[in-house]
């Protein structure tokens, strides 16, 4: 089974939270820093806003951060965002085979449905798993093995495309062969990600 991360995996739309996170900082008089992005970039939407809280001693609830990075997010997901290169065609590659395909993504879930709906990407797809929805973290193991399970896989017999080099750490302690995928929002960790991953690519069409 193929397990697919979706910002910067399938979808070029890393950037769109950077500018979000840095516009939000801004105008609180803040700078977007290199422990801030490893606070925030990793994890999912109300934690994200939980370490937010407590990181820059905000007055602002949990829930009032979501709505405001939300409100500054709109509707790109589901008008702008592209599909990153060569990723139809490696997908339509796939189903061919008869491979089963799943998603499992930080992503906020309205996000990630009209992106891969604005896309045409959800056909290819048994199940979109949200891990805010199942409560876990892609840096925790865990989250790989009760994906398994969920869909009745062995960890050993499934593949992990993903970006983000702790989601890459933790799909290989759960036993899953990983193929690390290049972002620009994730560039300082490609050596890294080289030593960890069974592959690393710059693109899907590599793997065509």
């Amino acid at each position: 089974m193929l397990i697919f991360d979706m910002d910067g995996v399938l979808t070029d739309s890393n950037g769109i939270w950077k500018e979000v996170d840095t516009a939000f900082l801004g105008k609180r008089g803040l700078p977007y820093t290199r422990e801030y992005y490893e606070g925030v970039a990793h994890t999912v939407f109300p934690k994200a806003a939980v370490f937010t809280k407590e990181y820059c001693h905000l007055d602002e609830s949990v829930e009032e951060i979501m709505a405001e990075w939300l409100a500054m997010a709109g509707d790109v997901y589901g008008t702008e965002v592209a599909a990153k290169p060569g990723v139809r065609e490696y997908l339509t590659a796939c189903r061919q085979r008869g491979e089963r395909m799943i998603v499992l993504t930080s992503a906020v879930p309205d996000h990630c449905r009209a992106a891969l709906g604005h896309l045409d990407l959800l056909p290819y797809f048994e199940k979109v798993f949200f891990a805010q929805e199942l409560g876990l973290d892609k840096q925790d193991s865990a989250i790989y093995r009760k994906v398994a399970a969920l869909m009745g896989e062995a960890c050993g017999d499934c593949t992990v495309f993903d970006d983000s080099l702790a989601a890459c750490r933790s799909a290989k302690a759960a036993g899953m062969r990983v193929i690390g995928v290049w972002d620009a929002y994730f560039n300082d960790n490609e050596a890294e990600m080289q030593r960890v991953c069974d592959r690393y690519i710059r693109g899907f069409g590599e793997l065509l």
